[in-house]
């Protein structure tokens, strides 16, 4: 008997392991918090205003009292206040905008349970944003001479084959080749059949980590690079947190008063030389590549297109390190914020951050684009991302998820992938 109850307690244990690993987590407050207009996109000058609900089990909270809060988007709120919602929803008047941009209004209620908050944001004719940043006279040229100089550097790359990580329709590779200052790391995937295809250039979001083989399945060639010059394969090592956490924690700082020196140049250096590694491939077709991202990486997809014209499409999701200056300016200014803080504000600092803007960057931009992000971003604020989107004058395609923060609907990246994958051809 003692046997057999030893077997059931056991068989109960393997089946209720995958139960808790997949469960899943939700808050017992859920705030819906929504500009009225249909929309969401107000008129400079025109009364704004703000929807609020506050639901427990699906079901509205009578009585809710909430603190409320309302504002240009990561700025100062210019009210506070607190209000009851007798049967659980609400109205707040947030006045006006005399600007163009984007005004955030912040719900928080607490219970006995804890306390529970969410935004809702909303537009004022965005279309219509400009950029702070100062546009150098010399922005190309620097770059131009930059590129020039790895001219003659050879690329030297090393492929190494993945086997556990290809499948049936494609080989995975870790690569390197040089850059600029060191080397570039990525993960590359080549269809096995014979043939040419198309590339995609996958750049990365902020942080220091791993990657992994993109699109495996697809008849296309995908490269998913770092940045930071080190091994993108060490999936059970400490080094990334290491690094994180030790040499390149701030890396987004690094020499900044220096327009040479500052970290982002290798980085941007290292985009383009992404660009000469596929076009070296056999297996390329020599013609329809493109380059996608989110966040630093939605940047850095912008910032390829812009400096190298064998990149024939690019998508972006909400792009960052864009309108860097706005907060001298007396509004939002893009990742990673470098602004706010009165002791990044010198001279040396602003003039450098002028020639690794996204926004002048997407002066350059001459392919088609889908943009896509969300009116509730506190990462990347959507004022900072519009200076740059509306700086693009060519062919552009935006894709508001107006309710998103910095993150994206399944949907949302469906949407991404399957516009780029029409644009290359791929089935």
């Amino acid at each position: 008997m003692q046997n057999k109850s030893t077997i059931l307690m056991l068989l109960l244990a393997l089946l209720a392991g995958p139960l808790f690993s997949q469960s899943q987590t939700g808050d017992l407050i859920r705030i819906m918090v929504s500009p009225s207009k249909e929309g969401m996109v107000y008129g400079v000058n025109e009364d704004i205003q703000f929807d609020v609900g506050i639901y427990q089990y699906g079901q509205l909270v009578k009585n809710a009292e909430i603190n409320f809060e309302y504002g240009p988007e990561m700025m100062e709120p210019t009210k506070k206040g607190t209000m009851t919602l007798k049967d659980g929803t609400g109205q707040i008047k947030a006045g006006k905008m005399t600007d163009p941009g984007f005004i955030r209004c912040k719900i928080t209620f607490k219970n006995e349970k804890g306390s529970y908050s969410n935004t809702g944001t909303a537009g004022v004719d965005p279309e219509k944003i400009q950029p702070t940043i100062p546009y150098p006279d010399d922005f190309m040229d620097f770059w131009k001479g930059a590129i020039k100089d790895m001219e003659n550097l050879p690329l030297t790359p090393t492929l190494t084959l993945m086997p556990e990580k290809g499948n049936h329709h494609s080989d995975v590779y870790h690569v390197s080749f040089r850059n600029a200052n060191g080397y570039i790391y990525g993960i590359l995937t080549k269809p096995k059949k014979a043939g040419k295809y198309p590339a995609l250039l996958v750049v990365p979001g902020a942080g220091v980590r791993p990657y992994q083989a993109a699109h495996t399945e697809k008849n296309l060639i995908t490269l998913q690079i770092g940045i930071h010059g080190v091994p993108v394969n060490q999936y059970d090592s400490p080094l990334y947190s290491h690094l994180a956490s030790g040499p390149l924690s701030g890396y987004n700082t690094i020499n900044m008063d220096d327009r040479n020196r500052y970290y982002y140049k290798r980085v941007y250096l290292g985009c383009v030389r992404a660009v000469d590694f596929l076009h070296s491939l056999e297996e390329f077709d020599g013609e329809n590549l493109g380059v996608m991202g989110g966040s630093q990486g939605g940047a850095l997809s912008i910032i390829t297109a812009g400096l190298d014209s064998r990149v024939k499409y690019l998508m972006s999701y909400y792009p960052a390190l864009s309108d860097l200056t706005g907060y001298l300016h007396g509004r939002a200014g893009g990742w990673p914020h470098l602004f706010k803080e009165e002791f990044t504000n010198q001279a040396s600092k602003i003039e450098t951050a002028a020639y690794y803007d996204v926004v002048n960057f997407a002066k350059q931009v001459k392919v088609p684009g889908l943009y896509s992000l969300g009116f509730n971003d506190n990462v990347c604020p959507p004022t900072s991302m519009y200076s740059a989107i509306n700086s693009i004058s060519a062919d552009k395609s935006i894709s508001l998820y107006k309710d998103a923060a910095h993150w994206t609907y399944p949907e949302q990246r469906e949407e991404g992938n399957e516009w780029m994958f029409k644009k290359l051809g791929v089935k």
